[in-house]
């Protein structure tokens, strides 16, 4: 990390979520010149950073999470795409798997795409079928998510913009804060000359009931804020009853775990409704913003087949 992040005013921090490991007694030994602010207790991802970075000023924040390894040279073509579009609010890097090291890694690939019904997806990663890396998304461009994983935003912006929401805990708080980024008028881009391999589910498990819950729950929550207001009883029905169908389908494979994790995420979702409006800031929602597509994902993936991004026939809103 240090090696290969020797840029003029660079700085590492380490914000620690009171972790109760050898970790911290490693950065010291081991790292004396990186900073280290350190938090009482597990707020999560999203409140963790958002208190972490009241501490910190800069131009620029590079959120990257502690299972990434960077390359020589990763920061340079973030920082220069930054600054060469000032309209960019974040973006981030090619994310490789650490395990198999050809092919794109699930949090983010070549960058993050949504369906109007709220699902992600990647250039390079659709569902659970991931690419090789054949240097078929080498170009840079606009997308509408970038993942936590590894960011570059605009500290300014993060904060004017509230930062993350602290409900979410973890899970899709980035995708929620793009979508208001973009909502107000900013852009969300992917370059592949910025290249790091990442872990991935070292904090959460991809079969963790809690995980699953944290997905449903947040999704819905980022929904509610983030769609325009014309759209939002419709798609959240859809969504909710489509919640509904992936549950039973789990629960006939033998899985008691989803449905539980589905009513669970429902429930704490009516709650935590009731403290937003359709708002983004003063910023009514009233159209999709850029980068979300009007063809259902899951159909394309699911009864189409198409099972690679550049395969799937998806029309721009």
């Amino acid at each position: 990390m240090e090696k290969h992040s020797q840029l003029p005013d660079v700085q590492i921090i380490v914000a620690d979520n009171a972790s109760t490991d050898a970790s911290l007694l490693y950065v010291e030994t081991n790292h004396p010149n990186i900073n280290i602010i350190r938090l009482d207790k597990n707020y999560g991802f999203a409140e963790g950073y958002n208190r972490a970075l009241r501490f910190v000023e800069t131009d620029y924040y590079v959120l990257l999470n502690s299972d990434v390894e960077v390359t020589e040279g990763w920061l340079q073509p973030m920082l220069d795409l930054m600054q060469q579009k000032p309209d960019i609010a974040a973006c981030m890097p090619k994310i490789r798997s650490t395990t198999d090291r050809n092919s794109f890694e699930y949090a983010g690939a070549a960058g993050g795409f949504i369906d109007r019904y709220g699902y992600t997806f990647c250039r390079g990663r659709l569902f659970h079928t991931i690419e090789k890396d054949t240097g078929q998304y080498d170009t840079e461009m606009e997308i509408f998510w970038a993942t936590g994983a590894c960011m570059m935003i605009r500290a300014k912006l993060f904060h004017e913009f509230g930062g993350f929401d602290d409900n979410f805990f973890a899970h899709m708080e980035e995708i929620d804060l793009c979508w208001r980024l973009k909502n107000a008028g900013y852009t969300i881009w992917y370059t592949p000359r910025s290249v790091v391999y990442h872990v991935g589910g070292g904090a959460l498990p991809q079969s963790s009931p809690f995980k699953a819950f944290l997905n449903y729950r947040n999704n819905l929550l980022m929904l509610y804020k983030n769609l325009p207001e014309k759209h939002s009883k419709r798609i959240l029905n859809i969504r909710m009853a489509l919640d509904g169908v992936s549950s039973v389908h789990s629960l006939l494979k033998g899985d008691f775990s989803i449905i539980k994790a589905v009513w669970k995420a429902h429930k704490s979702y009516r709650k935590l409704r009731r403290s937003y409006n359709q708002t983004t800031g003063n910023i009514a929602v009233t159209s999709y913003p850029s980068c979300v597509f009007h063809r259902s994902a899951v159909f394309q993936y699911f009864i189409k087949g198409r099972k690679k991004f550049e395969n799937m026939i998806l029309m721009p809103i």
